[in-house]
């Protein structure tokens, strides 16, 4: 199943898993320093809360989850007959989750749209220093940290 993603800055995480818990009637399906996550099953949407205060109400980034690698590659080769460039991330690790996906690039308005699969859970948020891995095409080499921490990522 495909679902459209939202990925929210938020000032208070537990007031925001609060207020979502009871607007979706769902409890979070992940939930760890800085970073929650729902699965909505209707409507279909992978809600994702980044605690970034200050940034609190603003869209971090907007992304398509897939159900596999295959479909990562497929959307990636429709989208680029489309004429759209791609960053490409494979087997990178990014909100908690080792994830294959592509970011496309040069949206009109610079909004950050990820196509991606999640492969397997993660207990760290984002790859090492020593990776030079990105998150939420963020650069995240300089920490490993949440959102909380580093002020940007998924």
């Amino acid at each position: 199943m495909s679902r459209v993603q939202l990925a929210l800055n938020v000032d208070d995480l537990e007031q925001s898993i609060a207020f979502y818990t009871k607007l979706f009637d769902t409890e979070p399906a992940k939930v760890r320093p800085g970073y929650a996550n729902f699965a909505v099953a209707e409507p279909p949407l992978k809600l994702v809360l980044i605690e970034n205060p200050g940034h609190g109400g603003s869209v971090n980034h907007l992304g398509v989850e897939v159900p596999d690698t295959d479909t990562v590659d497929a959307e990636q080769v429709r989208l680029a007959a489309a004429g759209f460039a791609a960053i490409e991330e494979r087997d990178t690790t990014c909100c908690y989750a080792k994830q294959d996906k592509f970011w496309v690039a040069g949206t009109p308005n610079g909004e950050r749209w990820e196509i991606y699969t999640v492969v397997a859970d993660s207990p760290t948020f984002s790859a090492t220093a020593e990776s030079g891995s990105t998150c939420c095409g963020t650069d995240v080499s300089a920490t490993d940290q949440p959102a909380a921490t580093a002020g940007v990522c998924c």
